[in-house]
């Protein structure tokens, strides 16, 4: 049983994921003190201007509130010219942009990487919200500055019904039996499919913090891209069933049997299929966040050996390892990588959230040359002395 943890309020992981993930929500207050500091709302009013940043504005029209608008990004500041009075900024993906708060990761160490979609920020002013709705992933709302008014109703699916004529997916009605204001620190559990709304008290920050699962259609996609790279298997079968006549017309059920058995087998071939669900699950959902890296050199990292660097995750990217009889297998951004055993057991730390000293342990040719290649392919990152200090701190 592992130590109870302040950012669920006293209990531990396993009763967590016991109790309450994906079956019924938490609140915890001033469970992440640490995020009312880290961006204020002008700091994310300067990312929704950012070309490369994923934002949506939503408006509600003064004299009709039940008229919703989206506009996507890029958004230019005559976007934010003769605003309403209710309106809301999204923002995505604000750990590729801030350090600090993509180490709050770290303080949800009983869920897998692999199931981080990306840390969201609305920003609205009093009276901002974007409506009544329901997600299909896990979600801890953690509000950073100022206050939100929560009310949680029922549970929804698939053939929950939504508003006509809008462009958001929004719930006609909510059977509301939970209703708090949130302070800065708090933080609120959300399970797939529990009806939400979220309206700004004041000038308001809120982080969420999504995990998502996959779904069959990517994943039999990935499937497929993975076969049809295969040659082999572009070679026409054998026909080993024509023992029989049979009307032209007319596929026999043994015909479809075979032919059902053979597409099967390869689906059975664990090599290809895992393959498919790491590139996919490795695969980041805003590969434009990757910044492109300097070139660096073997030589480069030996003159760097005894200057306190420390080996770190790109915060855009996604690192992910199977572990099988001893074998480590990566996966870095979609691609498989092909890591020597001599790095391979760092590697892994580093995918775990660790941080690993860039120092004379590592004065190895085949090591120096797999951190070199990470760190072109802006996997890994350098992160400076000082820095270093920083987030050892934290941790």
């Amino acid at each position: 049983m592992s130590q109870p943890l302040d950012v669920l309020g006293g209990i531990t992981a396993e009763q967590f994921l016991a109790e309450y993930w994906q079956k019924k929500p938490l609140l915890v207050r001033n469970a992440l003190p640490e995020i009312a500091n880290i961006l204020e709302p002008s700091d994310v009013m300067e990312l929704a201007l950012d070309e490369n940043i994923s934002a949506r504005l939503i408006k509600q029209k003064d004299r009709d509130p039940n008229q919703w608008s989206v506009k996507s990004s890029p958004l230019l500041k005559a976007d934010f010219q003769k605003m309403p009075k209710l309106w809301t900024l999204l923002v995505q993906a604000v750990d590729h942009y801030s350090f600090d708060l993509a180490e709050l990761w770290k303080k949800f160490p009983f869920i897998p990487q692999w199931r981080r979609d990306d840390i969201m920020v609305s920003y609205a002013p009093k009276g901002g919200s974007v409506g009544k709705h329901f997600d299909f992933y896990d979600v801890f709302l953690v509000q950073g500055y100022g206050h939100r008014r929560w009310q949680l109703g029922q549970m929804c699916d698939a053939e929950t019904e939504f508003v006509p004529g809008q462009p958001l997916k929004l719930l006609p009605e909510m059977d509301v039996n939970f209703d708090e204001v949130l302070a800065p620190g708090d933080l609120l559990y959300v399970p797939p499919g529990l009806s939400h709304y979220g309206v700004a008290e004041d000038d308001c920050l809120t982080f969420s913090f999504g995990f998502r699962m996959p779904n069959i259609s990517d994943m039999m996609d990935r499937v497929s891209d993975k076969f049809s790279d295969n040659q082999l298997l572009k070679n026409p079968l054998q026909d080993l069933i024509r023992d029989q006549i049979s009307p032209i017309g007319q596929i026999t059920q043994p015909e479809l049997e075979y032919l059902k058995a053979e597409l099967l087998a390869q689906l059975h071939n664990s090599t290809v299929l895992e393959d498919a669900i790491m590139s996919l699950m490795s695969e980041p959902k805003y590969p434009d966040n990757i910044p492109e890296a300097e070139e660096i050199g073997t030589g480069d990292l030996e003159d760097a050996l005894d200057q306190g660097y420390q080996l770190i995750l790109e915060p855009a990217s996604r690192l992910l390892y199977t572990e099988e009889d001893g074998e480590l297998l990566f996966w870095a951004n979609g691609e498989g990588l092909y890591i020597s055993d001599e790095f391979a057991p760092l590697l892994k730390q580093i995918a775990d959230g660790e941080l690993v000293e860039l120092n004379e342990d590592l004065y190895h040719e085949v090591i120096l040359e797999d951190v070199a290649q990470l760190l072109n392919d802006s996997v890994l990152m350098l992160l400076p002395a000082e820095d270093a200090e920083d987030e050892a701190e934290k941790t």
